[in-house]
């Protein structure tokens, strides 16, 4: 699984990043960026929680 962050909607809020510092990162202004890292499927309840917490709905959990 991954996570995905659709720039279109994404207006730099900072949750996750904030809430998911191993999977996000800021980029130099303030928007997320995914890290190039696989979601195991232990963690997909966190992942869907982070998801969720986006105010745009920017962020999208694909299964791969």
């Amino acid at each position: 699984m991954r996570l995905r962050i659709d720039t279109d909607l994404c207006v730099g809020h900072g949750r996750c990043y904030t809430l998911a510092p191993t999977w996000f990162d800021t980029d130099d202004i303030g928007y997320g960026q995914v890290k190039d890292v696989a979601i195991g499927l232990d963690e997909r309840g966190a992942a869907e929680d982070v998801a969720a917490a986006c105010p745009e709905g920017a962020i999208r959990l694909e299964l791969s």
